[in-house]
């Protein structure tokens, strides 16, 4: 093996010596290219494919922006071509927001529906055209259906008639769609969902219409039949409207009792009853307002006003005046025979009369503005507030400042009653906080009345019941504390002074005993007999001995212990 690499290096280093410079030259280039074509490829596979959402461009900015806007409220990446179409990751998110465009109309008027049609072949017919359209249609439908996220399983079938000559022999386009909801899902129940499902439908097959489309579920139950929903449409409606009433109540007693709590406090304002008769009718007014015509309009700069006005221009006018007199014409017969007049005319034969007619037609012209107003989807009829007022319990107090206390322990309270200038004032409040208006008939009541307060008082009475008992147990803890501790003074006084008396006591016969024994041992050493003493003596001398003489030499010690034996005691 190394021997023929060996032979192979030599072939090649003969070779490459035999080569000119643009051989060379050639053969770089042919390698620089075929690694910069690699990386390219390499590049380019990589780089994640992506699918047109529409075919079509959009050069609609608005529908641009809200196409973008239900995008990103989706969560779905995209990009915009410089051709103003829009592309996704894959055709699954492709087809699901394509059916969400549908279902909420953001599919601009002019997009082509049909632009996956248009690669042509020479080798099919135009019957295999329409075939495959219309399963193209049928899949791409089904796709899309399946893409929501209420739908577990679709059948779609299309009928498209053969174009006939006249129209009224033309069979209309139907479509019969067999959903299986998912477990849980309350797609059957959503009319909203249903007919996005029926716009879905709808706008993907040409010359379709709503009637003719049929859309079951799993159990053969049509769910596009709304004719039967108009009875919960209503029941919806009045829910609609008795929220509106609700919410607009409560709008209105917040602000009746943010205005009276703040004056009154919290519990003196209570609103007895709060009614607005609302009016949800639609309707529309077409108004025809004609005022004059100004001449001349008003000069700022000048003090007085120069307005000219006038009610009208002529733009046309026509005068005729009819002037007739003399006798009338009576037709007689032929020669020799008598006319046909009758006699009541033939007596008027001979007299002279007179006729005048006068008319002006006269066109005027005058300023008109034709106003159509639509009436708010509410309005207020009538509105009925009763509102009432608590007046002020009060604490009574003696000449000393403690609260004064019925018999049973409970505190005596009066009561103080709303003034009717403040009455006034609060309607006043009411009437303003609502929008008062007298012409629809509103009423607002405002009232003094006393408030059931028993089971307030109750309370505060107990707890005042309490505070006291607690303050008469902490007196006579206190009281009987301070006799204990007197009492142990004393004790301790009388202890000490006892103690005192029997240590004097002891001390007396101490040195009685003493001064009997040094005087029996005086007159015994006179009498010269010597005295044996006892253990107890000779340490009681000693200690004494000792004692007598510390008390020579250390004189402050001594005094010192004899302070510390004083405190002691």
């Amino acid at each position: 093996m190394n021997e023929w690499l060996k032979k192979l290096v030599e072939q090649i280093t003969a070779l490459w010596e035999k080569w000119t410079a643009t051989q060379k030259i050639i053969l770089f280039s042919v390698i620089g290219v075929s690694v910069v074509a690699i990386i390219l490829i390499v590049t380019f596979s990589a780089s994640p494919s992506m699918v047109p959402l529409l075919r079509s461009p959009i050069t609609d900015e608005n529908y641009m922006s809200r196409i973008e806007g239900r995008l990103d409220v989706e969560g779905v990446r995209y990009q915009v071509r410089s051709d103003k179409v829009i592309m996704v990751p894959d055709e699954q998110t492709a087809r699901r927001m394509r059916a969400i465009l549908v279902r909420e109309d953001l599919i601009p008027p002019k997009t082509n529906p049909w632009a996956i049609f248009d690669l042509q072949r020479w080798t099919i017919t135009d019957f295999e055209r329409n075939v495959n359209l219309q399963r193209a249609i049928t899949k791409s439908l089904e796709q899309h259906i399946l893409a929501l996220d209420d739908i577990d399983a679709v059948s779609v079938t299309l009928v498209v008639p053969k174009k006939e000559l006249f129209s009224e022999d033309q069979n209309p386009v139907t479509a019969s769609v067999i959903i299986t909801p998912k477990p849980g899902s309350d797609f059957t129940q959503n009319r909203k969902k249903i007919e996005g499902v029926v716009k879905l439908i709808k706008y993907a097959v040409a010359g379709l219409k709503d009637d003719n489309i049929v859309i079951t579920d799993e159990n053969g139950i049509q769910l596009n039949d709304f004719k039967d929903l108009r009875d919960v449409d209503r029941i919806d409606i009045a829910k609609r409207e008795i929220k509106t009433k609700t919410d607009l109540e409560r709008q209105y007693q917040n602000e009746i009792m943010g205005s009276l709590q703040n004056i009154f406090g919290k519990e003196r304002v209570e609103i007895v009853k709060l009614d607005i008769n609302l009016d949800m009718s639609q309707e529309t007014i077409k108004t025809e307002e004609h005022f004059p015509i100004t001449m001349k309009k008003d000069n700022p700069l000048t003090p007085y006003d120069e307005t000219v006005v006038t009610p009208s221009i002529t733009i046309s006018k026509q005068t005729t005046d009819e002037k007739f007199q003399g006798t009338g014409f009576n037709p007689e017969g032929p020669p020799g025979q008598e006319g046909q007049t009758p006699p009541a005319y033939k007596d008027l034969s001979n007299l002279v009369g007179k006729y005048s007619k006068n008319s002006v037609t006269q066109n005027e012209v005058v300023n008109t503005k034709n106003i159509v107003e639509k009436k708010s989807p509410w309005a207020i009829k009538r509105l009925t507030v009763s509102v009432a007022l608590d007046g002020i319990w009060k604490k009574k107090y003696d000449d000393k400042g403690q609260v004064m206390v019925n018999p049973d322990g409970s505190i005596k309270r009066e009561y103080v009653p709303v003034p009717d200038e403040d009455v006034r004032k609060a309607i006043a409040l009411v009437k303003d906080a609502i929008g008062y208006d007298k012409n629809r008939g509103d009423s607002v009541t405002v009232e003094a009345l006393q408030f059931d307060r028993t089971s307030q008082f109750e309370q505060e009475d107990a707890q005042f019941r309490k505070q006291m008992q607690l303050k008469r147990t902490m007196v006579t803890i206190i009281l009987a504390l301070g006799v204990l501790f007197l009492a142990a003074i004393m004790y301790r006084f009388i202890s000490k002074e006892m103690e005192r008396r029997r240590r004097l006591r002891e001390e007396e016969l101490a040195r009685q005993h003493q001064a009997m024994r040094e005087a029996a041992l005086r007159s015994a050493e006179e009498q010269g007999v010597e005295v044996e003493l006892s253990i107890e003596e000779r340490a009681r001398l000693e200690m004494q001995e000792n004692a007598i003489n510390m008390a020579r030499e250390h004189p402050e010690d001594v005094a010192q212990l004899i302070r510390t034996w004083l405190i002691e005691e």
